[in-house]
């Protein structure tokens, strides 16, 4: 009877040690998340006291909003980790590219920075998917990457609509999840089509996407799904990005 009581786990308590982070946003000055290098070294500080000893920090690329360049990331990401005196294994730089109608020219032109290997990670704008989205994935195939989707549970566009879920990864998208959505972050709907998507087994990988102190914060809340086992087996997938 006391069972129905018991305290529920709290997302830093179920990160494994040695945890390798594929989504983050810590080089500072480049988008929407650290600010300064202070704040880099508390945010990288904070998650290594839970647990990360490895980061593949994704700034993004975001036309008209984040017009970040593959070189501009790089010189950035060099400049920092000399800044932190962290070694290559340690810190690890890739992009979060928006896919939208310019992604294909960008594809065209350039070697996009990926995760590892082939591995490149993804977003959509959360307003509606692009009109080119399966042309985009079926180029991204045939030019050798692996198309790594972040985030999928947050694009309300796809709730309750998990036949496109479906199509997606029959489509050759691999899944990240974010670690926050599991606990009512983003919001409890959101929340519940991780759930759904743990339950199916559709998760490839997950990703803490820390911006800042508040995404810090939200890991000492409490876990909110019902497929806690399948998610911290979830967590255990990261392993494969290890340096």
């Amino acid at each position: 009877m006391f069972g129905f009581f018991k305290k529920k786990k709290t997302l830093k308590e179920l990160i494994p040690q040695n945890f390798i982070d594929i989504h983050s946003h810590l080089l500072y000055g480049l988008d929407d998340g650290s600010k300064s290098l202070q704040e880099t070294q508390s945010l990288i500080a904070d998650l290594k006291a839970f647990g990360f000893t490895q980061f593949i920090t994704t700034p993004h690329i975001t036309p008209l909003v984040w017009e970040n360049t593959k070189d501009q990331i790089l010189n950035q990401y060099g400049k920092v980790r000399l800044e932190l005196n962290m070694s290559e294994s340690e810190l690890r730089v890739a992009s979060e590219y928006l896919i939208d109608d310019s992604f294909l020219k960008r594809l065209e032109n350039e070697k996009l920075l990926t995760l590892k290997d082939n591995y490149v990670l993804i977003e959509m704008s959360y307003i509606n998917p692009p009109i080119q989205l399966y042309e985009i994935i079926m180029e991204l195939n045939s030019q050798g990457y692996q198309p790594v989707l972040a985030h999928p549970e947050r694009y309300n566009f796809y709730k309750n609509d998990y036949d496109s879920f479906k199509r997606l990864k029959s489509a050759g998208c691999l899944f990240q999840m974010n670690m926050l959505s599991s606990t009512n972050y983003y919001g409890s709907g959101i929340t519940a089509i991780a759930d759904y998507l743990l339950k199916e087994n559709m998760y490839d990988f997950a990703g803490s996407d820390v911006h800042h102190q508040k995404h810090i914060n939200a890991f000492n809340a409490e876990i909110n799904l019902k497929n806690i086992d399948t998610f911290e087996t979830l967590l255990t997938k990261n392993s494969f990005f290890k340096q």
